[in-house]
């Protein structure tokens, strides 16, 4: 049973989709740190390359490839780049994961030290050769493993990055210990309280059943106070609720903290009864072992808002 589930995981998370989009979808490669990396860039129909476009760098799972992001966000990228004029890019990790600072041994990536943070820095330069990219509009988003390494990004590129979002991850201990970015990042979080994989306490990230241990983390509300510090972020806070869809169990507390440092703001949005899913994306594994994915918002319109609200500041 269980090999089923991670057979039927695995062809969800790397299966391309199949949605109706006008842009184009192309296959670039890039050779750095001795690896030859993969990556994939979306631009609408018409893109001006005279203009200048936010450029979204989207980052897959454990297990997942950037080929599988549309289809877990039901192709809400695309048609927000569609719609407004944006530039996305899907990368992906060595054999399927990131090095996030994790200090999961099992993982290549992490157990070989891989530099991704230079690789995607590498990949937005060569992006931006031949893409009309605006350099102060370049974010970073993910889920799970993917978003430790949004973290890692905002902690170890604040200057290529403009914000972050990471959904259903935490901060990696390692990482928190170490993170110094050079500059106010503002932070999106998104987690569920009933993630059975990154768990809401934080200590070990495990497997479906809990059967693996792949690396610590500090709790996720101790991941948002660990920004709301970073940022100079004051003590005032709005907070709203939603609970909208009573029948898909869960519910919406947003806390909004805008008077932070830099012009930089952090948004912890908690899903209570929410698993390690995408909230409004695909439920692509059963509930029972990742849990439930809300119908309360839609976490592509949510990052995309948040995204389009804070560009890189100048330079002082």
């Amino acid at each position: 049973m269980r090999f089923i589930l991670f057979l039927l995981a695995a062809l969800l998370c790397n299966k391309s989709y199949s949605g109706e989009t006008s842009g184009s979808l192309k296959l670039f490669t890039l050779k750095t740190g001795g690896y030859t990396r993969v990556y994939r860039v979306y631009s609408p129909q018409n893109t001006d390359k005279a203009g200048k476009y936010p450029l979204l760098v989207i980052l897959h799972g454990g297990g997942g490839t950037g080929k599988g992001m549309p289809r877990l966000t039901r192709g809400g990228f695309e048609k927000l780049a569609d719609k407004n004029g944006a530039l996305l890019a899907y990368p992906d990790g060595i054999d399927k994961n990131w090095n996030d600072y994790r200090a999961d041994k099992s993982r290549k990536a992490q157990r070989e030290n891989i530099d991704d943070v230079a690789f995607i820095s590498a990949m937005l330069d060569e992006i931006a050769k031949g893409y009309p990219v605006d350099a102060s509009r370049v974010y970073a988003a993910g889920i799970s493993n993917g978003a430790m390494m949004s973290y890692t990004l905002a902690c170890r590129a604040a200057d290529r990055f403009a914000a972050a979002a990471p959904v259903a991850g935490a901060m990696p201990e390692n990482l928190a210990a170490a993170c110094a970015p050079s500059r106010p990042v503002p932070v999106l979080i998104l987690n569920g309280t009933k993630d059975s994989l990154v768990h809401w306490e934080g200590g070990f990230v495990t497997g479906p059943f809990g059967k693996k241990k792949l690396g610590r983390t500090i709790s996720v509300e101790k991941s948002r106070d660990f920004w709301l510090e970073k940022n100079s972020c004051k003590a005032a806070k709005e907070v709203t609720k939603l609970d909208s869809d009573p029948e898909d169990g869960t519910s919406v507390t947003r806390e909004a903290y805008s008077s932070c440092s830099g012009g930089s703001a952090v948004e912890f949005i908690r899903i209570d009864g929410g698993g390690h899913t995408w909230p409004g994306g695909t439920q692509y594994l059963p509930e029972f072992v990742i849990g439930k994915t809300s119908r309360e918002l839609d976490a592509n319109t949510e990052i995309w808002n948040f995204f389009m609200k804070h560009p890189m500041p100048p330079k002082p």
